[in-house]
């Protein structure tokens, strides 16, 4: 069932349940208003009957039948004077609606109509007579206002209720728009459209989650666009180191095998130098034999795999060194980094070896600390740091580059988190953690 239909529903059940409550009561002050009312009518019509004959103890026929016929207009009550032989002379009552289509239905008048009491009064006439005064109750006209009054009740009641459902559909239609401006927004962003932002609401909750919304695409769109960047990067260095492995295979082991080749050639001569030409041959081979272990040191470090991760990031730290003397490199790193996972090893590895990389090309810096420890609580987790005392930067103020981009998608992959520090003229600090499943 959709918002709509349920606001809609509860709003009927909920107008239902008034009107059903308020008909009760009303129902319940018609019946004591009617009742209250007739017995004051009795008791005041007795009063008036027994105060007009107190001082003439003695019915007179003449003189108290025209003070009777003066109660004719006594609402509510039906007074009856019975004769001895059992005629009765009407006074009061009979009183009816002057229209027909005033009078209430007959559920309402059983509802509220009561046992109400007859009253008798016994009178004496002067011949020693005994008239019976006869009182009753005669609540139609009483009930016919009370219905006139409970239909104008129920009558504003409705036309409120339906007042009320109308304003609060209003309401919500304004409110369901809203919402169906910002589900039509999240389902382009699922097909990837994060440029078109949602418009302002004028209600601040719709506004709120729309200003989200849009950080949030907005968020999104930078990270693909420095996901594109990065790749389109990473395929360029790719295409460069192919481009530099190719230069290399040409230069040095394509001109070496030549050399070899020629010199194999000469040695099948009878006046060669053989001793020479094994000699030249020998350094050639030399010289191959570093330019493959360079190639193979920089495509994959082969001592990561052979001794581990301690001794690869020592390795590479005295090789750092020895480029470049002028930097001060130390390193802290235990014994139980050896024991860690083939994929995360080779990430850690590249990790600090672009934080070397960045530290030597913009830092500045005279000295590089790098920690690495293995840590137990409060989760296992691999916790590194790359500290120097260069120039800093304004991290806010970076929008090109892509060695912290690229250290920030590797610890990513790992399930990591990053932290980097940097304030002008206070170096940089590179601090992650990786966790250890």
């Amino acid at each position: 069932m959709s918002l709509r239909h349920q606001i809609i529903y509860r709003i009927l059940l909920s107008s239902v349940g008034i009107l059903v409550l308020g008909g009760a009561i009303a129902v319940w002050q018609a019946r004591q208003a009617v009742e209250k009312e007739v017995d004051a009518s009795i008791h005041l019509a007795l009063q008036l009957i027994t105060l007009g004959i107190a001082d003439t103890p003695v019915f007179q026929q003449s003189n108290d039948l025209s003070r009777f016929s003066a109660l004719r207009q006594t609402r509510h009550l039906s007074i009856q004077l019975q004769k001895p032989d059992g005629q009765l002379i009407h006074f009061a009552g009979e009183n009816q609606p002057s229209h027909p289509d005033e009078m209430p239905p007959g559920w309402f008048i059983k509802l509220v109509k009561g046992n109400y009491p007859k009253v008798e009064h016994q009178l004496k006439t002067q011949d020693g007579k005994l008239l019976t005064l006869i009182i009753q109750a005669q609540p139609l006209d009483e009930i016919t206002e009370v219905w006139q009054e409970s239909v104008a009740f129920f009558t504003s009641i409705s036309l409120l209720t339906i007042l009320t459902f109308l304003a609060v559909n209003l309401v919500f239609n304004k409110s369901l728009k809203s919402i169906a401006v910002i589900v039509d927004g999240l389902r382009r962003i699922e097909t990837g459209e994060y440029r078109q932002q949602l418009p302002p609401f004028s209600t601040q909750e719709f506004d709120d989650i729309a200003n989200a919304i849009n950080h949030m695409t907005g968020e999104l769109e930078k990270a693909r666009q420095e996901n594109r960047a990065l790749t389109q990067h990473s395929l360029a260095i790719q295409e460069e180191e192919r481009q530099r492995l190719s230069q290399e295979l040409h230069d040095e082991l394509g001109q070496s095998l030549t050399a070899i080749k020629v010199m194999a050639v000469t040695a099948a001569h009878q006046k060669a130098d053989i001793g020479k030409i094994s000699a030249s041959i020998s350094d050639i081979c030399d010289h191959l034999m570093a330019v493959v272990r360079s190639m193979m040191q920089q495509l994959h470090p082969l001592v990561l795999t052979e001794l581990g991760l301690k001794a690869t990031l020592e390795d590479m730290v005295n090789h750092w060194s020895e480029r470049h003397h002028a930097l001060q490199l130390t390193i802290n790193c235990s014994d139980a980094v050896d024991d860690l996972d083939k994929n995360l090893t080779i990430q850690v590895f590249r990790v600090i070896q672009e934080c070397l990389t960045n530290v030597v090309r913009h830092a500045n810096a005279q000295r590089v600390n790098i920690d690495i420890e293995k840590l137990d609580m409060p989760q296992a987790c691999l916790a590194l740091k790359v500290a120097d005392n260069g120039q800093g930067c304004d991290l806010t103020a970076i929008s090109r580059g892509f060695g912290l981009l690229g250290i920030k998608e590797r610890i990513k992959s790992l399930e990591g988190d990053l932290e980097v520090v940097s304030a002008p003229g206070f170096g940089m600090s590179v601090n992650a953690r990786i966790p250890l499943a």
